[in-house]
């Protein structure tokens, strides 16, 4: 971990292969990176080795980082419901205090990116993959005030 970057392993998964002699077995590796400032990326790495898919799943998440508003009580500006696949997440925001409430996906990926008071409710699909695609989805769509504002040619 270089720049202060946090990384969180979310689901390791096993995939067997089925040819003349056997089973082949590959691995693949969904990871979340951020630096707790605002910026995170999510990534799939895909390997022989359980290690080797989390070290290209890591590389590839820090070139997919992006910026996420985060509001001065660490929260994030406005709900927000997206779906992707079957699996639907709401993201809501919280008073100071509140902490994270939210499943181990969505944890993973709110602390990496340096939300601290949030809660969210995942319904339908539990698949983590889904889940983790609708909250980066969510995350990308969040506007600061300044923005809305902007975009409507208002001062502040």
């Amino acid at each position: 971990m270089d720049k202060g970057f946090q990384e969180y392993v979310i689901k390791v998964g096993r995939v067997a292969k089925v040819v003349k002699g056997g089973r082949r077995f590959r691995f693949n590796a969904l990871v979340v990176v951020g630096d707790g400032n605002g910026r995170v990326g999510i990534a799939l790495g895909k390997s022989k080795e359980v290690s080797e898919a989390i070290k290209k799943a890591v590389e590839k998440a820090k070139k997919e980082m992006f910026r996420v508003p985060i509001t001065e009580d660490g929260s994030i500006p406005h709900i927000i419901q997206t779906k992707q696949g079957s699996g639907i997440v709401l993201l809501k925001p919280a008073r100071p205090g509140t902490g994270i409430i939210a499943g181990n996906t969505a944890r993973s990926i709110l602390e990496a990116c340096g939300i601290k008071n949030i809660v969210t409710k995942s319904i339908g699909s539990n698949n983590p993959f889904n889940l983790a695609s609708a909250i980066i989805k969510a995350l990308k769509l969040l506007r600061s005030k300044e923005e809305i504002l902007k975009g409507r040619g208002l001062a502040q």
